[in-house]
């Protein structure tokens, strides 16, 4: 076996890996003026949702937090292009998330246990599943400053927030604001099988496909489902932990009853100055996305996701928290991909800030299999595709 050498890596990473960031980051653009255009005008329609802006800071939760604003935007100056409220799960699949406005001062508290109504407002006899680990029920009285808007029972039953009354909200202002500011010839609604809103659209080179998702922002408080760090761990640092928390968590309308726990600022917070000790982290994680894009996972909806591989780089990191770990590409390039395999094998991959979900879950087993079965070929005889 011919191992890589650090010439073929730093091919790779010029010929594949940059050439990738390129296309994406020009993709990002060309979707981002698109679906702010279109969330100007519903927000226009109904002032509940707020257009996407590219500083990721949008509603009065984080206007109220100063230090928290003037942290945020001294991590975006001077970085790369980097779009807060665009997720790149694939080359052609983005998820973004709309804010939404009017809900402030946010406190957890003991909610109500049974819920026995659809999403309909009709009674049931027996009550709504109760949330997974990565998911919450939303109370309006949660928030100690809230529209009348979110009082009305098109978005409210009980009291509750109900996401697929929002989403169906938000699905017919889109559908109007497509045609108003004349982009139906860019972009289309896709039909799901579920709440959530999908569209396709069209740039010069692709089609991308988009879930938007309406987010409430909840800065400066983190949930109690996040019981993270885990004791006695080296990585990160205690300042780092702090400073991740700071930036608190959203909820995302993906479900019809429950909202979605996300930490994209966390995240994002947790990724910044990850090699400030010299390590190549980021080098590894970025040559794993492409094998896994171009060889492991290919094609345009992947079963493994650019989120999947996140959490595999935090997870590698915890494990091997050492500056030394870190100094060859080749061990830490391989000491990561084996996580991904044991993973993908195990049809497990534990979420980083809540651990108790495992985001494999609904995956299908036998894709799963198939790229395991990549991963482990790839193992036995590590070569990076060149070609």
């Amino acid at each position: 076996m011919k191992p890589f050498t650090e010439e073929d890596v730093e091919f790779y990473i010029q010929n594949k890996v940059e050439q990738r960031h390129h296309l994406v980051s020009k993709t990002v653009d060309e979707v981002q003026k698109i679906i702010q255009q279109l969330t100007a005008e519903i927000s226009y329609r109904d002032t509940r949702f707020q257009a996407i802006s590219n500083s990721g800071v949008h509603n009065e939760n984080f206007r109220d937090q100063p230090a928290l604003l003037a942290k945020w935007s001294a991590l975006l100056r001077g970085k790369r292009p980097f779009h807060p409220s665009v997720q790149v799960l694939a080359p052609s699949h983005f998820l973004i998330t709309v804010p939404l406005r009017g809900l402030t001062g946010y406190r957890e508290r003991q909610v109500r246990h049974w819920r026995y109504y659809t999403v309909h407002g009709a009674k049931l006899l027996s009550p709504v599943r109760d949330p997974e680990e990565l998911q919450q029920w939303l109370e309006v009285e949660q928030f100690s400053k809230s529209l009348q808007q979110w009082h009305e029972t098109e978005v409210n039953i009980e009291g509750d927030l109900v996401p697929a009354k929002v989403l169906a909200i938000f699905r017919e202002l889109m559908e109007k604001s497509i045609t108003s500011c004349n982009l139906s010839s860019k972009v289309s609604i896709l039909e799901s099988f579920s709440s959530v809103v999908k569209v396709a659209v069209e740039t010069p080179d692709s089609q991308v496909e988009v879930e938007l998702v309406p987010t409430v922002e909840i800065p400066t408080c983190w949930p109690e489902k996040a019981r993270w760090p885990r004791c006695f761990k080296r990585w990160p640092s205690q300042e780092k932990v702090q400073c991740v928390k700071l930036f608190g968590f959203n909820l995302l309308a993906r479900s019809n009853y429950h909202w979605q726990l996300g930490f994209s600022r966390a995240e994002r917070m947790l990724l910044e100055g990850i090699d400030e000790d010299g390590g190549c982290r980021m080098k590894c994680f970025r040559v794993m996305r492409q094998m896994k894009e171009d060889v492991w996972c290919t094609g345009n909806k992947p079963i493994l996701t650019t989120y999947h591989l996140q959490m595999v780089l935090f997870w590698t990191c915890e494990k091997y928290p050492r500056t030394k770990d870190w100094r060859c590409f080749r061990e830490g390039f391989l000491r990561m991909v084996q996580k991904l395999h044991k993973c993908v094998s195990q049809h497990f991959l534990k979420h980083y800030f809540v651990r108790g979900t495992n985001l494999l879950k609904y995956a299908n087993t036998s894709d799963l299999d198939l790229v395991a079965g990549k991963l482990t070929v790839f193992l036995e005889n590590p070569v990076l595709c060149l070609d």
